[in-house]
């Protein structure tokens, strides 16, 4: 079996690459990295690490990899494959969604819609799966649509027999780092992957060893979104404040740790209320969560955590939308409000989104920031209590009594 999976960088390696490395598949990175296509294509091989202070590693092998500039030669890995996996970010779905159309109509122009098994390459082909690995709702849906885009009209319904895009949800740290050998990675034990079966084409590949298949995507989606990147993000923004530098610093503050656990005590509270999570199992979910992000093994910069601050503002992200499902069933939400004013504060230049929200709060008022932003109107409690938090944090960054950095 054959998986192609774009982004070779740490995510790519250390979560996806790995799993589908154990379940059987010859995986083929694609990626503009220069040292790390060259690498992976020279040694067939790399390393992965866990986080958990016993320096286990495993060896992933039976690995290639692809310059993402040759299209046609990534077009035709794809034509071959079984199964196409993402982790290049939201923001570069659109880049790569040319070669994976290529892909996708020389399996057309192998294979009649009607006869869809029929030989590609002289071998018969399954139903290409294409499941991208992202932070974000939706992410395969959202390829799918960028991918069409580079397709004839009259070739999309065929795709769509042949092509499935079913949207997942994926979950393990792995923090910015740096090896001597370019190709080995550090990751936290902890992982998770979950994927809509429901949007699956009948014959496609074998389901994946570690991979959950569920019927309905979104209470699990949101569930890691809204929790995970969530209180991760509250770290990053309060601990940044008490001048902390990393994610396991600011989790020893015991001030960052009670803002971070209110945050998703009350994103839990909406979960639990919208799609019926037990409270027992969910309250061990935001436990596991906590302690995930203060593991002591794992060293996560604030400033990487905490980086593109607007996105995570936008209404659709990790803290206005739980916010606001929240405010909908009548559940107070002061501590995501605390975190958005915090979110403002996050200032870090050479970030750019940062930068330009600097700018935005130097020349307008703080609730006309908030609302530019997170789409929340004027006079919305939210949006109230974000501006009073901003104000109030004015002169936390200089107040870390008792916060030293690492």
């Amino acid at each position: 079996m054959i998986a192609v999976h774009f982004g070779a960088g740490n995510i790519g390696r250390g979560f996806i690459g790995l799993m589908l490395s154990r379940a059987g598949y010859e995986v083929v990175f694609v990626d503009v990295n220069e040292t790390l296509v060259e690498q992976l294509a020279k040694r067939k091989r790399y390393e992965v690490e866990f986080a958990n202070g016993t320096g286990e590693a495993v060896a992933v092998t039976n690995v290639d990899a692809i310059d993402g500039k040759r299209i046609d030669l990534v077009a035709s890995r794809i034509a071959e494959a079984d199964l196409v996996t993402t982790a290049v970010g939201p923001n570069a779905l659109k880049f790569i969604a040319e070669p994976v159309a290529r892909g996708i109509e020389r399996r057309l122009d192998a294979a009649t819609s009607a006869a869809y098994g029929a030989s590609v390459g002289g071998a018969s082909r399954a139903p290409l799966h294409v499941i991208a690995c992202e932070n974000m709702i939706g992410g395969s849906a959202r390829l799918k649509e960028h991918v069409f885009a580079h397709l004839a009209p009259e070739s999309r319904a065929a795709a769509d027999r042949i092509a499935a895009f079913p949207n997942a949800a994926v979950d393990r740290i792995v923090p910015l780092q740096k090896h001597d050998d370019p190709l080995r990675v550090t990751v936290e034990p902890f992982a998770e992957w979950v994927v809509d079966r429901s949007a699956m084409l009948l014959g496609g590949p074998p389901p994946i060893d570690g991979v959950h298949y569920v019927d309905d995507l979104t209470p699990y989606i949101e569930r890691k979104l809204f929790t995970v990147n969530t209180g991760h993000c509250v770290a990053a923004y309060h601990g940044f404040l008490r001048g902390r530098e990393t994610i396991q610093s600011a989790l020893r503050d015991e001030a960052v740790r009670s803002e971070v656990v209110g945050a998703i005590e009350e994103t839990g509270a909406m979960l639990v209320r919208t799609y019926g999570f037990p409270e027992a199992e969910h309250r061990r979910y935001l436990e596991t969560t906590v302690e995930r992000f203060a593991n002591p093994h794992l060293t996560d910069e604030v400033v990487r955590v905490g980086r593109s601050p607007i996105r995570k503002l936008s209404r659709d992200d990790r803290l206005v939308r739980p916010a606001t499902l929240a405010q909908e069933l009548g559940i107070p939400v002061p501590h995501l409000a605390r975190a958005m004013g915090a979110a403002l504060r996050f200032d870090v230049p050479d970030d750019p989104e940062s930068a330009e929200l600097q700018r935005e709060l130097r020349d307008r008022n703080v609730r006309d920031v908030l609302a530019k932003y997170t789409g929340l109107p004027e006079g919305n409690p939210i949006l109230e209590q974000a501006a009073a938090a901003y104000e109030a944090l004015g002169g936390a960054a200089a107040d870390t009594e008792g916060a030293t950095r690492p």
